[in-house]
């Protein structure tokens, strides 16, 4: 389990640092390959695969955010919570400075994956220079060390 404390300490470090959008982003693992989600061609960024992730909306705390995101990006119901590999920021499709916060998450089942936003999605290894951007990639390496001991 991840400290709540943590949570919180996140979320004010990037307000008070000017971010304007939170989003948080989830490793959900089977074995060793992780979920990839592939967003629409015609949407922000559109054609890429990236983690299970999504805004944090006003009142929300990130793992609340989470276990949203989680569920109505994949269908999958969120466990817990077992670790926090980093955060990267970008500008979002407005211009808005967004800072995305990922975690390593269980799931309660691992179903099937209902996609509602994205078009396809992927198994990936995390080593196996997955098609997505460097800020994942760089997430995913820091997952494969994690997982590697």
């Amino acid at each position: 389990m991840i400290d709540p404390g943590l949570l919180t300490q996140l979320a004010d470090e990037a307000r008070r640092e000017g971010v304007r959008k939170l989003v948080v982003g989830a490793v959900i693992a089977i074995g060793t390959d992780v979920l990839l989600l592939k967003r629409p061609q015609d949407d922000f960024m559109g054609g890429i695969y990236e983690l299970p992730s999504g805004n944090v909306e006003p009142g929300e705390t990130l793992d609340v955010a989470l276990r949203r995101e989680v569920h109505e990006e994949t269908g999958l119901e969120m466990g817990a919570i077992t670790g926090y590999l980093g955060r990267f920021d970008y500008a979002s499709a407005s211009g808005k400075k967004s800072r995305q916060f990922n975690f390593i998450i269980e799931v309660t089942a691992t179903g099937p994956v209902r996609l509602q936003e994205h078009d396809t999605y992927l198994w990936a290894a995390p080593d196996a220079d997955p098609p997505v951007t460097d800020a994942v990639k760089n997430l995913l390496a820091n997952y494969a060390q994690v997982i590697a001991g």
